[in-house]
């Protein structure tokens, strides 16, 4: 592990040049992974997917010809993207197809659209062609939003703090999520819209601090418009809306404390506000499937006092619920995920365990005056939350396995195995025993992806 003297020296990757060498990091893991994805040879066992190219082919329409450029993407499509492709062709044709987000399928149409203007969006490998390269698009959006995040929290004055930024972007480029990050999955996009709305939440943080009101009200309401998106595209981005109820309540405490002023009432309102913008991420996809649904038929969801076709698909047809998943048969499944999900629970306990102070030591800039001295509580502790309730979630209620692609929108875990190596504030390195531990996590980090990319090229599970 380099030290703070070391970092600036000129290299591949060097943290001085953030931008120049997350490109190549990422240029380089993901030229890795799509070699490794599309060499695999054969369907697997599972040949869903050489179906696709005929499920629009008849008489008058023959299907599309095997060619590279039609064999290649369908390398990607794999497990829930045979799923994603339809919907982006035909739309929620099937009712368990509202178990994916809507929001996901909805922005990949519109970037199809542009190929194929028509209603029905291209062939199978137009799609998937399109599918593949916003996934690419959106996971490198992520690091470098999540490095720009970085800098927020811990500055980026000193080779220490650019060390920090940096590395914790590298962890998200290679993060175990792997070729989903690569895939047409969900989780690219879902990345990027939750990293981007906490930089922006961060940035309203420090506004605050500074006396910026304007912009910091401004921010918020745009960091809750990137959460509600995300939560279109994945629900658990409702988690992040714990940070606008979380701030509510401080603001209500202030009411208790010092009585009502108008800057109390107007951020209280703006939170109030961005609590429901997010919420609406939740809601919308529920309209549209209640209006399309319950209009015409009476489904056993639609009677219920809150209708919800999502947790009713989800409970149905894939049978998620509060301890579902723990059968014999899913252990190796627990054991696969218990890596991820003890990292995510150490991270939120070391972030709760943070005092803020300890953060803001570093030399004196405009960026640290924003910071606000009167702020009871960290911005790590507001993260930790959120990433801790996934964690918890994912052990007691989904299909776990899936906490090793999920965890990759969220950052304090990426903080935590950084700050074992480098001192959040100082300027030397911690001990070699934490030195180590870095290395063997990123190594493992680094085979599981590969390995990864190998099962998830061949249709094999997990997934």
């Amino acid at each position: 592990m380099p030290s703070a003297k070391q970092v600036d020296r000129p290299s591949l990757l060097n943290p001085s040049r953030p931008l120049w060498s997350l490109t190549v990091a990422f240029v380089l893991w993901k030229t890795l992974i799509f070699l490794v994805v599309t060499a695999c040879p054969g369907p697997g066992y599972d040949t869903s997917t050489s179906l696709l190219p005929y499920l629009n082919s008849s008489p008058t329409r023959p299907a599309v010809d095997a060619g590279v450029g039609s064999t290649l993407p369908l390398k990607f499509v794999r497990w829930d993207p045979i799923y994603f492709v339809h919907i982006v062709q035909h739309g929620y044709v099937y009712e368990q197809e509202w178990a994916f987000g809507y929001g996901f399928t909805r922005i990949w149409r519109f970037f199809a659209s542009f190929l194929n203007p028509s209603a029905e969006v291209g062939n199978i490998a137009q799609v998937a062609w399109v599918g593949v390269g916003l996934a690419h698009l959106a996971h490198y959006l992520s690091a470098l939003a999540l490095y720009k995040l970085s800098a927020n929290v811990f500055g980026r004055e000193t080779p220490t703090q650019r060390l920090v930024c940096f590395l914790s972007a590298v962890l998200h480029i290679i993060a175990p999520a792997g070729a989903f990050l690569s895939a047409p999955y969900p989780e690219p996009i879902f990345s990027f819209l939750n990293i981007f709305g906490l930089y922006l939440y961060s940035s309203s943080f420090l506004d605050d601090g500074a006396g910026r009101k304007l912009p910091r009200d401004a921010k918020l309401l745009g960091a809750a418009i990137f959460f509600a998106v995300a939560t279109t595209v994945r629900s658990n981005g409702i988690l992040s809306g714990f940070l606008f109820a979380y701030d509510a309540i401080c603001q209500l405490r202030r009411v208790i404390l010092h009585g009502l002023s108008r800057d109390v009432v107007v951020r209280l309102s703006v939170l109030v506000l961005g609590g429901c913008v997010v919420a609406l991420g939740m809601v919308l996809p529920q309209w549209v499937a209640y209006t399309t649904y319950c209009t015409t038929c009476s489904r056993q969801w639609c009677q219920w006092t809150l209708p919800s076709i999502y947790g009713w698909v989800q409970d149905q047809y894939w049978n998620v619920g509060f301890l579902r998943y723990w059968t014999v048969s899913n252990i190796p499944l627990f054991l696969l995920a218990a890596p991820m999900l003890i990292l995510l629970c150490y991270a939120s306990l070391w972030a709760l365990r943070m005092p803020w102070a300890a953060v803001k030591e570093r030399p004196t800039t405009v960026l640290d005056r924003a910071m606000s001295p009167e702020a009871t509580d960290s911005l790590l502790i507001r993260l930790a939350v959120p990433q801790g309730l996934l964690a918890v979630m994912a052990f007691t209620s989904y299909h776990v396995q899936i906490i090793n692609r999920i965890s990759s929108g969220y950052p304090l875990w990426y903080w935590y195995l950084v700050c074992l190596v480098v001192n959040r504030a100082g300027e030397s390195p911690s001990t070699a025993k934490s030195n180590r531990l870095f290395s063997m996590v990123l190594q493992a980090m680094v085979i599981y992806g590969l390995i990864q990319a190998v099962l998830y090229g061949s249709f094999l599970p997990p997934a």
